[in-house]
This record gives C-alpha cells, structure tokens and sequence, in this order.
C-alpha cells in the first residue's frame, strides 16, 4: 500500500506517455509527422493510402520524436498546415498533388496560407550574398518558405481568404501585422487586393503607413495601393497615418518616418486630405511639432489655413505644447504662410500652451497679431507662398523679377515680433 501511495504524477506521466506510444493511431501520426518533417514523399505517398489526407493528425506537442516526453501534451494538426507551418516544399507540393485542401481551416480559423505568414521566418533580406554559415542557414530557411508560398498560389490558394476571427485580416493584412515583406508582391501578383479592408477599414498601405514601414509601402504601391485611399471609420489616410507615428514622442526619439512621409507625397498623396474631424497631416505635425515633417509638408503645399471642424488651425494645434512654442523660428515660418491668423477655437478658446504664465508677452502679441489686418500687398505674398509652396520656389525666381521674388520670399516681417 505503501508503494502506491508513493507514485507520484511523474510516474503516472511515465505510464500515460508509454500508452500513447503503444497506441496504433498515435504511432501511425507520428511515423506520417516525421516523414513530412523529413521530406520524405515517398514515405508520405505510403501512409497516405490508410490516412485522409485532409484529417488532422494526433502528435506530441512540439516535438519532432516519437519518444514521448514526460508532462508533453498531444496536439491536432492537418498534414498540410504542418508542412507549410515548417516550410517543407517537398512535402506540401507532395500533399497538394495528392488531393490536400489548401483551404481547409484549422480551429482559429486559419487556412494553410495564413499559417504559412503567421509562421513565417524573421531574417534579414538585404544580404546578396551570404558571406556566413548563420547567414546561409537563415537565407536557405528564407528561400524555402518563398518557395512553399509559390506552390501554395499555384496549386490554388485564395489569396484574399480572410481570417475568421474579429480582425478579418486578408494574407496582405497578415503579411503587414508579422512582417513578412517578401511575400507582399508574390501574392499581389497572384490576385490579392491590394486596397482591401479589414475590420477596421484599414487597407495593407494604411497598416504599413502607420508602422514606418518604407519597404512595404514602397512595394505596395508599386502593386497598385491607392495612396489617398481614406479609412471610412475615420477618414485617414495613409499620410496622415505616417505623420501621426512619425510626430509622436518614438517618431521623433528615432529621428523616424520622414522617408515614408516624402514616399507618399512623391506618389500624390494629397497634403491637405481632412479625415472626418476636419484635421489634415499638417494639423497632425504642428501638434506634434517635428520640425523636419512641418517644413517637408509645406514644401509639398500644405495649407496652413485649413480648420478643423472645431475651428482648429494648424497654429492652434502648434500652440498646445510649450515646447513647440519654444521653437519660436518655426513658429514665425507658420505664421510666415498664414491668413488670417485664428488663434481660438469655435468656442474662443486660446491654445492650453500660450496660457502658460512664461509665455504671457508671446500671448499678448499673438493675439494683437491676429487683430491686426495685413495689407493687400501682404495677403497676395502669403496666398502666392501657400500656393506654390516650396517646391516650386526656385521655378518662380526664374519668372519673376528680382525685387518681386525677393519681397516674397526674402522678407519675414513677423520673426521680429516672437524675439
């Protein structure tokens, strides 16, 4: 009796892994799991006579041994979500010829080309030639899944099968959210949507906008993305996505973003673009106050006299932060292009950072600023800086006169007053 009650749960374990192994089903998945593991078509050709091929398989939970381990649970898993799962291109062009449903879903709803990108493997990609034995491995293990992905679409694979679950991700989606870039242009040319929309109405562009991500956005656009696509819950676009994380505290601490930015201007993203609050990508920037998204936005026009549907200017929105108002050159080369200069709000709010005791004179001379009328000749300067912006600032000096060109662009008579 004594004996007995001294058995403890790893003997048990001991006693219920020996009974798997002893089980024909169990030992039978094993030998196919191996084989699959192995590349082993012929292998696979022979226990596929006495096994669906589209069943689920009962094997050990991460492991590649028949030798069961203590405390190891049993998993389920379809023959050709495991091979695509681990990259085997031999095996799964084997499954696929011998009847396999790339379609089939397993229980979160997952087809074998979203496993293939949920599992996808995180190596580098810019090595031309690997110059290491590590480098080889992670090139070889890259190739590999590059090549089951070319099996899966030409043996039929939907492309745009969406996930089943809250996100409806499209293979796109996925290939954005785990950051998978060498398939974006593989599936696009295998049919996949370029501007489809997951559940939050976010196109592949607006998810990889709104990561920095240049190498996705740059192929995607190449693949047909619509730069000025709009997010219809919000009205975002691709480019106020990019502004918004490239202006925030990690956008600005890595210097982030401005590539992506000037990559969708460059492909005519539309500057002045407002999402459903009336709110635009300069609105975005001078909230955030990077000085280098500011001025790169104004070389591509944008207007600085646009409100929101509170009646925000995009000076408002700089005025918010004390340490924007800081930088008072930046501040003079706003308001070097705005008319008429609106300090409040629908409500007549004044901006929570020129409230601020230590900028009392600066308040004061805003606000006379924004009472005082600018002459006519002011007002066509200002109307002619914001209508060709920065871009094309040289082209009008070589149409302009001299004197002319230089009262417009050589003369800030507002710098003076934020001393």
């Amino acid at each position: 009796m004594g004996n007995i009650t001294k058995r403890g749960s790893r003997d048990l374990a001991i006693d219920s892994a020996k009974s798997l192994e002893n089980n024909p089903s169990v030992a039978f998945h094993i030998e196919l799991f191996e084989a699959i593991m192995r590349e082993d078509c012929t292998t696979i050709k022979g226990l596929l006579r006495n096994h669906p091929i589209n069943q689920p398989m009962t094997i050990m939970a991460s492991s590649t041994s028949h030798r069961l381990r203590v405390n190891q649970q049993t998993e389920c898993i379809i023959p050709i979500h495991l091979a695509a799962k681990n990259q085997k291109p031999q095996s799964l062009l084997c499954l696929l010829e011998h009847g396999a449903d790339p379609e089939i879903r397993d229980t979160r709803g997952l087809t074998t080309l979203h496993l293939m990108l949920l599992y996808w493997p995180i190596t580098s990609t810019g090595w031309t030639n690997p110059s290491n034995r590590l480098q080889r491995i992670l090139t070889d293990i890259q190739n590999k899944a590059v090549l089951c992905l070319r099996i899966l679409c030409e043996h039929g694979a939907q492309v745009n099968a969406r996930v089943d679950n809250s996100y409806k991700h499209s293979p796109l989606h996925l290939a954005i959210t785990y950051g998978t870039y060498p398939v974006l242009s593989i599936l696009a040319q295998n049919g996949a949507h370029v501007n489809a929309t997951n559940e939050s109405r976010m196109t592949p562009l607006h998810m990889a906008a709104d990561i920095l991500n240049k190498e996705m956005m740059e192929t995607l656009i190449a693949c047909g993305a619509s730069v000025n696509f709009a997010v219809s819950s919000t009205g975002n676009t691709a480019l106020k996505l990019a502004v918004c994380t490239a202006s925030g505290k990690a956008g600005r601490l890595l210097a982030a973003g401005m590539s992506c930015i000037r990559l969708l201007l460059i492909h005519g993203a539309n500057v002045n673009a407002q999402d459903h609050k009336g709110q635009t990508a300069i609105h975005e920037a001078c909230f955030g106050g990077r000085e280098a998204i500011i001025n790169l936005l104004l070389e591509f026009e944008a207007n600085v006299n646009i409100l929101t549907r509170n009646g925000e200017s995009p000076i408002y929105m700089y005025l918010q932060h004390s340490s924007n108002i800081r930088n008072t050159a930046l501040l003079a080369r706003l308001l070097y292009h705005t008319y008429p200069l609106r300090l409040t709000n629908d409500k007549g709010i004044l901006p929570a950072g020129i409230m601020l005791p230590e900028f009392h004179l600066l308040r004061e001379t805003l606000i006379k600023l924004s009472q005082k009328s600018l002459s006519l000749e002011d007002i066509c300067k200002r109307n002619i800086r914001n209508i060709y912006g920065e871009k094309y600032k040289q082209h009008l000096k070589q149409l302009l006169p001299v004197k002319i060109w230089n009262s417009i662009y050589c003369c800030n008579d507002l710098a003076y007053l934020l001393k």
